[in-house]
């Protein structure tokens, strides 16, 4: 089969969140089965153009946006992993300084409009068109109006993030008659451009199987659970995949001490290497837990800052914390850092080297989120022999398994309840664990775990499948 991943980002071209990740990888995947799988997504100016040259593909294109005409053109540059990747070329794109933010709106309408018009220009064409997330949603909205033949997937990654607009966007970009065209029996869509990649989309999945239960409920549906109820029938979920050639702890440049399931006990060197950076006691028999993560409600901020003081003042235990996010967690954690120096330390950055060093080098690794589509670090730290400490929720649900009481089944300390004292008794548990003649056991136990991308690329690939036979009918 021809693919086409649409998408807003790609590892390693741009980077903000797991959506690249994903996009960087399970291409690759695929293309390992067999399959003709390419990218397209902006070429932002951030894009080292030194590192990935580029050669000509379509010279220009004026594509109609909000009454004007961009002129864009396409390139294409070809990764490492061999995965071709289209960049839409324009000056919106090349002039962004960051891939989300200021006028969005605007640049992600005027991606999704330039993909329409340029795929029939393209000389390989795409049977299945892959689109991830808002940014790229009202692609299947389009092909209803078009008489294009491709067939869409539509994956949502985080439904809380849709892309939200109102009235005189609507008008502004012509929207407004797109939206009276709907499905005699479908429910009125909001004005987000989430909307229409769950309408319209020949099939919609999303990032766990948990995670596809849950958003069809009020409680984690976020104003759409109406409208995924109604595609029920077209949306299933597929557990995202690691990419375990670039997340390995036996060829990793990022740490100190490389090793793997045979040989755990060189992760003490990383452990030390860790504290040393955080300014903790150098001490190996102290528990250690890491957390990498967007620093919002969405990833537990609000639970474990208000548990600060208990954790601190009734364990031994040792937190380094890395992540960017809400300025409002930024200053309550440097706070926090400053009255407890030698147990917490916080680095507010996007750093791939430090994360690769607390992934090995941290005992436990802390995931209390609201909710978790699917979650990528869970499944990095796994690989990398931390202990995971997650809420029950979402793709947390389906990679996680609560460890029994002596450690001998179980590949992590799993909380229900979405407070501090859910949390902190599960932190609790997992730091008096630490010390048990088993723990050494469960390390290997989770590094042995398969969480690579071929199982779920196989599932993809029978969605495709499935999406081009109901096509077809």
């Amino acid at each position: 089969m021809n693919v086409l991943f649409v998408a807003a980002e790609a590892a390693p071209l741009v980077k903000v969140g797991g959506l690249a990740d994903v996009v960087g990888s399970l291409p690759k995947a695929l293309i390992e089965m067999g399959h003709d799988v390419r990218v397209i997504m902006p070429r932002y100016g951030i894009i080292d153009a030194a590192e990935f040259p580029v050669s000509p593909v379509i010279d220009i294109l004026n594509v109609e946006v909000m009454k004007t005409t961009e002129r864009v053109s396409l390139k294409m540059t070809q990764l490492d992993s061999g995965v071709k990747v289209y960049l839409v070329d324009s000056d919106e794109f090349s002039n962004s300084t960051e891939v989300y933010g200021k006028d969005e709106l605007r640049h992600f309408f005027l991606f999704c409009r330039a993909v329409l018009d340029i795929l029939p220009e393209m000389d390989w064409q795409p049977e299945v068109i892959h689109c991830h997330d808002w940014h790229t949603a009202l692609i299947p909205m389009w092909f209803e109006k078009t008489d294009y033949h491709y067939v869409s997937v539509f994956t949502i990654h985080n439904l809380a993030y849709q892309g939200f607009f109102d009235g005189n966007f609507l008008i502004d970009t012509g929207l407004d008659g797109d939206w009276q065209l709907r499905p005699a029996d479908a429910p009125e869509p909001p004005l987000n451009f989430m909307s229409q990649g769950i309408l319209w989309a020949d099939m919609v999945t999303t990032v766990s199987e948990t995670y596809a239960r849950e958003i069809l409920t009020p409680e984690y549906g976020a104003g759409l659970d109406y409208l995924l109820r109604y595609r029920q029938g077209r949306l299933f979920g597929i557990v995202n995949g690691l990419d375990y050639g670039e997340f390995n702890p036996v060829t990793d440049a990022f740490i100190p001490s490389n090793y793997d399931v045979a040989a755990v006990d060189k992760r003490t060197n990383n452990k030390l290497a860790l504290q040393k950076r955080a300014g903790f006691a150098e001490d190996v028999a102290v528990p250690l837990i890491g957390m990498v993560s967007r620093l919002d409600e969405q990833k537990g901020l609000d639970i474990l800052t208000a548990s600060f003081d208990y954790l601190f003042q009734k364990s031994e235990a040792q937190l380094v914390i890395l992540g960017k996010g809400r300025e409002e967690y930024h200053n309550l954690l440097r706070q926090a850092a400053s009255r407890y120096p030698q147990q917490l330390a916080v680095f507010i950055d996007f750093s791939d080297a430090l994360s690769r060093l607390i992934y090995a080098g941290c005992d436990m690794f802390l995931m209390p989120s609201r909710f978790e589509p699917c979650g990528l670090g869970q499944l990095i730290a796994m690989r990398y022999g931390a202990v995971p400490i997650v809420r029950h929720t979402g793709g947390l649900v389906d990679t996680v398994q609560d460890l029994t009481q002596d450690l001998s089944k179980g590949s992590g300390f799993v909380f229900h309840n979405y407070d501090s004292e859910a949390m902190f008794a599960a932190i609790l548990r997992a730091v008096s664990s630490y010390k048990k003649k088993a723990w050494q056991k469960v390390m290997r136990r989770i590094m042995a775990l398969d969480f690579s991308w071929q199982a779920s690329a196989r599932k993809y690939e029978a969605l495709y499948l499935k999406a081009l036979e109901c096509k077809k009918s």
